[in-house]
């Protein structure tokens, strides 16, 4: 059974890197920063036209965002989003991570089909959302 499980999860990954760079792969198996902070400075959800969302928490220390986290209860393309805007967010300064573009993500993660660039939007607005939280603890 273990064999049998092992050949299908192969023909999957076989299947979506026929439409994924291994980077988005990569960021959708290992997401990095998932899961919510309990001590926050700043959180917002943004609601996808699609139906997904990714909630975005940030620590913030002398300007700098020191902590991004996300969630998401979307596709792959939504976690490797989530997971590729907290890489790129986290260490900058928040006028430079609030200029982070969708075109940014897209790139960073090799592209996607264009019917699920969207996901890459949703985090980028997620992420705005959530610097602009910040206003109440500047």
């Amino acid at each position: 059974m273990e064999n049998e499980f092992d050949e299908l999860q192969e023909s999957i990954l076989e299947d979506a890197r026929r439409l994924y760079s291994e980077t988005t792969i990569e960021h959708f198996m290992n997401p990095r920063n998932l899961g919510p902070m309990d001590a926050y400075d700043g959180f917002a959800e943004f609601h996808g036209p699609c139906g997904d969302t990714i909630g975005i928490w940030l620590n913030v220390d002398g300007g700098i965002l020191t902590d991004v986290r996300f969630t998401t209860d979307g596709c792959g393309t939504s976690i490797a989003s989530g997971s590729m805007v907290t890489e790129l967010a986290k260490g900058k300064d928040i006028d430079s991570a609030n200029d982070i573009t969708q075109d940014d993500i897209l790139t960073a993660l090799g592209g996607f089909p264009r019917e699920k660039e969207h996901c890459a939007l949703l985090a980028v607005m997620s992420l705005r959302k959530a610097i602009k939280s910040l206003k109440d603890v500047l």
